[in-house]
């Protein structure tokens, strides 16, 4: 005989709606995609355990390799745009001008644009609640403080 206890249906709280694009630009800006106001990163690339402003959980991101590697294919489009339409116009411009131009211009922008691109994805993850974006709160525990005290103690 089955019983029908096992079987019934409770409801589902309902999620809150999480805009992609919105957290995308916010993330773009290194600001918390929950409360706006919050910082993503308490150091260059290092990411907040927590926003201090809402406390929304940081900690289980996983933004790898994603961001070095759009950051590669734009600064690349960029820059190989750049070289191919300077030598276009300038055609005998001597070689120590290429060398003066796109290396430091290279290296400027990776260093610019990788922050964006990794705040972009992890407030991608958020929206789309991946990796634990979703159920972190309720079913793990942080660690203690954004990462800064536990590294500073040791």
């Amino acid at each position: 005989m089955v019983s029908t206890a096992a079987l019934t249906c409770e409801p589902v709280p309902a999620k809150r709606d999480r805009s992609v694009w919105k957290s995308i630009k916010l993330g773009l800006a290194g600001k918390c995609p929950n409360c706006a106001k919050g910082k993503i990163f308490y150091r260059y690339l290092k990411v907040n355990d927590r926003c201090p402003s809402c406390g929304e959980e940081f900690f289980h991101h996983r933004a790898d390799d994603a961001p070095p590697y759009v950051t590669i294919v734009i600064v690349c489009h960029i820059v190989g745009t750049g070289i191919l339409t300077l030598d276009t116009f300038e055609p005998n411009l001597p070689l120590i001008y290429h060398m003066l131009i796109w290396p430091p211009l290279t290296l400027a922008l990776c260093l610019l644009l990788l922050p964006m691109f990794k705040g972009a994805l992890i407030a991608l993850q958020w929206a789309l609640r991946m990796h634990g974006f979703e159920t972190a709160s309720a079913v793990t525990q942080a660690p203690l403080g954004n990462g800064r005290e536990a590294r500073s103690a040791s």
